[in-house]
């Protein structure tokens, strides 16, 4: 516990100067009582906080969510990547914070192309001129973590070449560790926000960051997907030259076309925009009913239309899983919704412990099934082609939030994958229905699920399961005995606040006691300026003119005290 406590300092000591930077840049958008309550507003001189006290209303001007967006895009790529990562989750945020930093662009200046070749250099040991008989210094896309170039291989081949910008893999790695120890000042300081779960957050950015930093993983995503759609004559998967793959260089094949999105060139080169929707959506609900594996970054920038006909998809870097039980649970609920089973949908929330254990589970049920019949009885009077699924995923998140529900991230980022998607299709064709396309889909699901073999294999596992419990409960009851005979068995009670208040307790009384003791000596120096004890200065005497510069210097400490908590 020591070691870890000493690496933990060791690490902030390190990050020293960073801290200070971020420290200042949420000040400065008028987060001071936050850094307060983290116990960092010393890392802020007092001059500082009071240049921002003056220019207040000029801060107000902008909403929390809007200062908080600034403060995150002037802090860099990790920040950015978070609130990217943090608009995907309005069940944690609230929709106002997610629709604010659904604003925030990863796009930054290129980095000069002869870091890039030396970078491709030092990763293989060979001139660039060795492997590409042309190589655009130019590059066709810069991001915070990588910028992408178009190359020819000496074979021929024309591929494109992302080169991980220098020295972004420390800065990052710095910047999980600040937000790793801001992340737990919020629990220990701010109680309350273990409800957002911020040190869960912070866990879950480090990781997928840390995989977007890694091109050996983006390449093997790629090569998943090109097996997953090896019979697909209208999908095309770019192929990856494993050859020149590190985790800083991948080469990758280049795929000629125009922009999905590019409706102009589409039309120019003669491809059939109803037959793209349709090929385009159906590739993702391939992988999202049948796959379990999907594509979760599919803005226009990624996926092309090519002049065959073709769709092609790039990008591979952000990729979603959906676990075999998981769409086991999307089918329940498919069911329980089709069969109007209210009662079945809310016991699936709660089974699937998407409901805090705080919750009373009762009051829940009957408020939940109220709201959700709400929502889907009117969906009844509708042809599948009339149900606009984009609003009613985004009234399902409501719903998520007013109950606090702990939706997997995966499933949420399904979803956001699913409402870019049904955008793309109507930009497409304008009689695009997103429901109409999922039909097919959801229904093999429901399909696999009642099926005679999926049956048999559910109750087998349940049965081994039954089996393991009955070995293991008498084992584990006699444990439990056995520490009730020996008084070892313990109680733990958590309370929460408790720190927070026992700390502003102290804080208060301290203060209370340091102006006591200023009120005693301002006292006490009256006393003596009435007496003629010692010298005089100025015609007063000597002891009580230091007994007031001492009142004054020790107020002048408390109130600057004061100021820099920022609670006057």
């Amino acid at each position: 516990m020591g070691i870890t406590r000493f690496v933990r300092y060791w690490h902030t000591y390190r990050n020293i100067t960073r801290i200070r930077h971020i420290v200042n840049v949420f000040l400065k958008h008028g987060f001071g009582q936050f850094i307060e309550q983290l116990n960092l507003h010393r890392f802020i001189p007092l001059r500082k906080r009071l240049k921002i006290l003056a220019r207040w209303q000029e801060i107000e001007k902008h909403t929390i969510p809007q200062r908080l967006r600034m403060a995150f895009s002037e802090l860099g790529p990790s920040f950015i990547k978070l609130a990217q990562l943090l608009a995907s989750r309005p069940d944690l945020i609230t929709t106002e914070y997610a629709d604010e930093f659904k604003k925030l662009q990863d796009k930054v200046p290129p980095f000069p192309p002869e870091k890039a070749r030396e970078t491709i250099e030092s990763e293989f040991n060979v001139a660039v001129d060795e492997i590409f008989s042309e190589f655009d210094d130019t590059p066709v896309a810069a991001a915070s973590i990588a910028q992408v170039h178009n190359a020819v291989l000496k074979s021929g081949e024309k591929v494109i070449v992302k080169v991980q910008r220098p020295g972004i893999r420390e800065i990052i790695e710095t910047d999980i560790s600040i937000l790793a120890t801001i992340a737990r000042l919020m629990v220990k300081y701010i109680p309350e926000s273990r409800l957002f779960d911020p040190e869960g957050i912070v866990d879950r950015f480090g990781r997928t960051v840390k995989k977007e930093l890694d091109f050996v993983v983006e390449a093997k995503n790629a090569m998943r997907f090109k097996r997953n759609f090896a019979g697909n004559k209208y999908i095309h998967i770019p192929a990856v030259y494993t050859q020149f793959l590190s985790s800083r260089v991948l080469v990758m094949e280049r795929i000629e076309g125009v922009r999905i999105d590019d409706i102009e060139g589409i039309e120019a080169i003669g491809a059939d925009r109803h037959e793209l929707a349709k090929r385009g959506v159906d590739a993702y609900f391939k992988m999202i009913f049948e796959d379990g594996f999907f594509h979760a970054d599919p803005h226009p920038g990624n996926i092309f239309v090519m002049p065959d006909g073709r769709i092609g998809l790039m990008d591979f870097g952000i990729v979603g899983w959906l676990t075999p039980e998981l769409m086991d649970n999307i089918a329940r609920a498919f069911l329980a919704v089709m069969n109007k089973k209210f009662d079945q949908l809310v016991d699936l929330y709660i089974e699937l412990g998407l409901v805090s254990e705080e919750v009373d589970v009762d009051a829940f049920k009957n408020d939940f099934r109220a709201d959700l019949i709400d929502l889907l009885e009117p969906l009844y009077d509708l042809t599948i082609s009339e149900v606009n699924f984009p609003e009613y995923l985004e009234a399902m998140t409501h719903l998520v939030i007013k109950y606090g529900l702990k939706v997997p991230s995966d499933l949420l980022l399904m979803n956001k994958t699913i409402i870019i998607v049904d955008n793309i299709g109507r930009e497409l064709d304008p009689d695009f229905n997103l429901m109409s396309a999922a039909e097919p889909y959801a229904a093999k699901l429901v399909e696999r699920r009642i099926s005679p073999q999926r049956i048999l294999s559910r109750t087998k596992d349940n049965l081994a399961e039954i089996g393991d419990i009955m070995i293991s409960t008498p084992r584990q009851m006699n444990r439990l005995l056995r520490k009730v005979m020996r008084d070892e068995l313990s109680v733990k009670v958590n309370h929460i606040g408790m720190d927070k208040l026992i700390t502003d307790i102290d804080r208060s009384g301290n203060r209370l006691a340091f102006s006591i003791v200023v009120a005693a000596i301002i006292v006490g120096s009256s006393m003596l300026v009435q007496s003629d004890i010692g010298g005089k200065i100025l015609g007063v005497p000597s002891m009580g003119v230091i007994g007031f510069l001492v009142a004054f210097l020790l107020g002048l400490r408390l109130l600057i005290s004061i100021i820099k908590s920022g609670h006057l």
